[in-house]
């Protein structure tokens, strides 16, 4: 008797999901995605006089794309997706943790360079290193790195406040490298 579901090697192949083709995905990235160091005011970060740096790797998708993010997610094995805002039908694919940013997302795309957003990813590497280094637990190396951060991204033009704002805050009570 036949049965009507398919079985063998060929269907189980199709059902099985088929791997990202980094080249679709750093062309993904490189529209819809986002390098970024983000620097917010911390009461509890004294000795950088109050500043926290965050980088983040980010690609954004309306939420008919969910499967498009899910799958990067599962490529990269960490990260998480969220709603980009309250009542937004766009939806975030976010790492942020510093050990999957320098494990899974910098090794990625050093393997795969990106084209539009090659200098930024770029910057970003450079930046997520030193920090897991702690070089910007130290003024020159957190001076370095807000330098840096202020290179990416139209260079800083959408920032609540000006790199000399920051730094002007810095210089206070951040403690000095050793000598």
């Amino acid at each position: 008797m036949m049965s009507d579901n398919p079985s063998g090697a060929d269907y189980q192949q199709e059902t099985q999901e088929s791997a990202l083709d980094p080249n679709w995905l750093c062309g993904f990235v490189d529209g819809e995605g986002c390098f970024s160091v983000s620097i917010h005011r911390n009461p509890g970060a004294k000795m950088t006089n109050g500043w926290q740096l965050q980088a983040v790797f980010q690609v954004y998708q309306h939420e008919r794309g969910r499967e498009a993010l899910e799958r990067i997610r599962r490529l990269f094995g960490c990260g998480f997706i969220r709603q980009k805002g309250p009542k937004s039908s766009v939806l975030t694919f976010e790492v942020r943790r510093m050990s999957d940013l320098e494990r899974c997302v910098v090794p990625f795309f050093e393997r795969h360079p990106l084209i539009v957003k090659r200098q930024d990813f770029e910057t970003f590497a450079l930046i997520v290193r030193a920090m897991r280094k702690k070089e910007h637990l130290v003024r020159a190396g957190f001076e370095r790195l807000i330098r840096l951060a202020y290179t990416m991204n139209g260079v800083g033009k959408q920032r609540a406040r000006t790199l000399d704002q920051i730094l002007a805050g810095s210089s206070e009570t951040v403690r000095q490298a050793p000598l």
